[in-house]
């Protein structure tokens, strides 16, 4: 009888074993190319850890240029509907769905620089912005390092430069400012820009110097505006999500490898490997291309988008949101007051 039962009891420890040792796989969507900062700099790094922590039992599976299918703006929808269990994505795509975190690309406000800004916006998130992510796991949320103006044929070196442009935006916080600058903007994702510029649909577009080489950006402009050391016009917050549900199945010990890799710590990790591909991507091209902007003029450029924070509150606070209090609290972000 002794031995029935001991035997049986080995049978469930073996059968609970290989369900601990159970591989998962865990299919990863983006809207870049292989070859991008992201997806060779940081996220097959990241799965590489994953795996080799995990001793094989957590492995990726990386979809870029949207082969899961979809659009740029539906890449939320697809982690929350478990069409994919992570996503790569920018809020702004989702134009509405995450309302507090544009407040984190409101002009002059976040000093560029991937991990300058990095720090920056996950305090924002941790105190502000988790209701906008209820409906995730998030693993990372963090920016673009800043952006600046390209074009094909006009350099931008005054407030009245901007005048009759038409420039891609990545967010309709970025078409605002554009619009506050005099400038016609044109929402469209990055993929799409380069062959827009080259065939004359738009004249350059407001983007971070990281898309650059990967768009090949630097191929259809021949300026680049440079406005760095002082407050960004524009950035672009980005992030990873994960299907809570995914997440929520996982074996306890894998969740704490995927949350010891995540969070503050990949952040910091994508803004080493932005601000990197912004060093190099500023050494590629002609230095004659880049023009810098004078300080007078960045403080015209300064005024007139000024508005636009209180007017993003405004909106906010009509929408229920604290909108004052959420442009103040990254101020305060910025200032160091944390």
């Amino acid at each position: 009888m002794h031995t029935a039962k001991a035997a049986a009891a080995a049978v469930l420890l073996g059968i609970s074993s290989l369900v601990s040792a159970e591989t998962v796989t865990l299919k990863i969507g983006h809207f870049l190319p292989a070859a991008s900062n992201a997806h060779a700099n940081v996220i097959e790094p990241w799965c590489a850890d994953l795996e080799k922590e995990s001793q094989g039992r957590l492995k990726c599976q990386i979809y870029p240029s949207m082969q899961l299918g979809g659009t740029p703006a539906k890449l939320a929808d697809m982690a929350r509907n478990g069409v994919a269990d992570i996503v790569w994505t920018a809020p702004g795509y989702s134009a509405g769905k995450f309302p507090r975190v544009e407040a984190l690309e409101l002009p002059s406000l976040l000093p560029y620089g991937g991990q300058a800004g990095n720090r920056i916006i996950w305090d924002f998130y941790e105190q502000y912005a988790k209701d906008d992510f209820k409906d995730y796991k998030m693993l990372a949320l963090f920016g673009d390092g800043g952006m600046d103006v390209h074009t094909r044929s006009t350099p931008v070196r005054t407030a009245a430069d901007f005048k009759d442009l038409k420039l891609r935006a990545s967010s309709r916080t970025i078409a605002r400012t554009l619009e506050s600058l005099g400038a016609t903007p044109v929402s469209m994702p990055p993929a799409q820009m380069t062959e827009a510029i080259s065939k004359g649909v738009v004249d350059g577009a407001m983007a971070t110097w990281e898309v650059v080489p990967p768009t090949k950006l630097d191929e259809v402009t021949q300026y680049h505006s440079a406005a760095e050391g002082r407050q960004a016009f524009g950035y672009t917050v980005l992030t990873m999500l994960m299907n809570k549900r995914k997440y929520e199945q996982l074996p306890d010990d894998l969740k704490a490898i995927l949350d010891r890799n995540s969070g503050k710590a990949l952040a910091e990790r994508f803004g080493a490997a932005w601000d990197k591909a912004i060093a190099e991507a500023k050494q590629k091209v002609p230095a004659d291309s880049i023009v810098p902007i004078a300080d007078a003029e960045y403080q015209a450029m300064e005024a007139a988008v000024a508005a636009v924070p209180d007017q993003w509150a405004k909106e906010a606070s009509d929408n229920g949101l604290d909108g004052a209090a959420l442009v103040d609290g990254v101020r305060k972000l910025v200032a160091g007051d944390r």
